[in-house]
């Protein structure tokens, strides 16, 4: 009887020791209600990676949209300049994008885009004041960056060199 007792207690006793490995690797079972008792399931439904969407090539009118504002605020443009100078740059700037289509030779693309500034110098002088016209030739020269532009540059570089 004594044998029996000691036995009884001893597999009691390895039951209580081993429930927490036991529960380790077959999960919790369905006491918080999650699960069936036999650790992770994975989804039987094959996960699919979203496709980037394409972006679509930025138009003439998206191109000279961005650049307007900062046109307009640095030459002091009133509506009808304005509307010369986006129309003219909507023109050559889809001209510019036509030829890189083309894809030509660069000796004739050089020669064909030559062409293109050309119009576009004489359609802005004929319908821009002189002094308009020379300072959209400045703002040109300097990739359309403004003085405040070239300012905060300044900044950021002082900023930098002392650091």
């Amino acid at each position: 009887m004594k044998n029996t007792q000691t036995i009884i207690l001893l597999t009691f006793l390895l039951g209580v020791f081993f429930m927490p490995t036991l529960e380790a690797q077959y999960g919790y079972g369905n006491r918080n209600g999650y699960g069936n008792g036999y650790g992770r399931r994975q989804s039987t439904l094959p996960q699919t990676q979203e496709t980037p969407k394409k972006q679509e090539p930025i138009t003439a009118e998206g191109v000279v949209d961005d650049q307007m504002p900062s046109i307009t605020e640095a030459l002091g443009l009133n509506p009808f300049e304005e509307a010369v100078v986006r129309t003219t740059l909507i023109k050559s700037v889809q001209q510019r994008i036509e030829l890189q289509i083309l894809e030509l030779e660069p000796p004739k693309m050089k020669e064909e885009y030559d062409k293109i500034v050309a119009t576009q110098d004489e359609e802005l002088k004929a319908g821009l004041p002189e002094d308009k016209y020379e300072a959209f030739q400045e703002l040109q020269k300097n990739n359309f960056k403004t003085k405040k532009d070239k300012k905060k540059k300044k900044k950021k570089k002082k900023v930098k060199s002392k650091e």
